[in-house]
């Protein structure tokens, strides 16, 4: 006996719907952050942000109102905030030229490991060699070694070349302790491009260096742009290889003048905060002009396809 036509539309029509609910009663949207998700970010966002706000109220207090009352009173103190901090850490302190050092050492210290190690992947991933292989895992192996344990020998080599306080000293080991990081991430990207286009350029009898130039290197920039970022951070805010390899002087980058601005009993605190925020400001906006790329080069490779 068959069923009426309007019957079984509304039981085929009803159970999607059915199921619609049951779906929408749990979440229709698995991705969707819940109520405890947003407390919890809310939560981690409000405790790192509360030093930060400290740290910028502080930059802008007098030095006496600083050492006799807490960051959260200057609401009660407004005419005592003055921009005196920032002039002194500027001018008195020599930020500025420390500023000027840190860009000597952070832009060949990025941009040449960069470019070697676009070549080094590109050969590891489009060249095949005897041990080539080996090779890539040695130099990837090299990531577990902590770059404190070369300083001896380093210095050693420095002093022998008479390099030890120079630019090129501090620059080098940067590219050394850099290189193995890029090398796998690009490499690792580098293997989800399509080998079509490859193998149509090699057709079309296209050198490696055109291949390369013309191709891989377009299609890597999200890669290359993500190690970019990395790079210039961790040598930016590197306070370690620089007392290392250049010590004070001259050409002292600025958080080594940043970890001179206080003194030896603790004074100087508002001196400190301002040459802190002086060092943030490149660093920030690095990463808010390349921030698009951050995430692709953040997870390249880590996904084939």
């Amino acid at each position: 006996m068959s069923q009426p036509s309007d019957t079984i539309e509304a039981e085929t029509t009803s159970a999607p719907e059915g199921r619609k609910k049951k779906a929408t009663h749990f979440d229709a949207n698995p991705a969707k952050a819940g109520w405890a998700t947003k407390l919890v970010l809310i939560l981690i966002c409000f405790l790192w942000m509360v030093p930060l706000l400290g740290t910028l109220i502080t930059s802008f207090r007098t030095v006496q109102a600083a050492d006799s009352s807490g960051w959260w009173t200057f609401l009660g103190s407004l005419d005592e905030l003055t921009l005196d901090n920032y002039r002194e850490a500027l001018q008195g302190a020599d930020m500025g030229q420390g500023l000027v050092n840190s860009f000597a050492i952070t832009l060949p210290a990025t941009f040449i490991p960069l470019l070697v190690a676009a070549f080094a992947a590109y050969a590891f991933t489009f060249m095949h060699f005897p041990g080539r292989d080996f090779l890539f895992l040695a130099i990837v192996s090299l990531l577990v070694v902590p770059n404190y344990v070369a300083f001896v020998p380093m210095l050693q080599v420095y002093a022998a070349l008479d390099m030890n306080g120079t630019f090129p000293a501090v620059w080098l080991a940067h590219i050394g302790f850099g290189m193995s990081l890029a090398i796998y991430i690009l490499r690792n990207y580098m293997a989800t491009l399509p080998v079509t286009v490859i193998e149509s350029a090699k057709v079309d009898g296209a050198s490696h260096f055109q291949t390369f130039w013309r191709l891989v290197l377009p299609m890597s920039v999200p890669a290359l742009a993500g190690f970019a970022i990395f790079q210039f951070l961790w040598v930016w805010n590197d306070l370690l290889v620089a007392l290392m390899f250049i010590g004070p002087g001259d050409n002292a980058p600025v958080t080594q003048q940043l970890s001179e601005l206080k003194g030896q009993f603790g004074q100087g605190a508002n001196l400190t905060t301002a040459g802190a925020f002086i060092t943030m400001l490149v660093p920030v906006a690095v990463f808010l002009f390349l921030q698009r790329f951050f995430v692709r080069g953040l997870t390249a490779g880590a996904v084939k396809g």
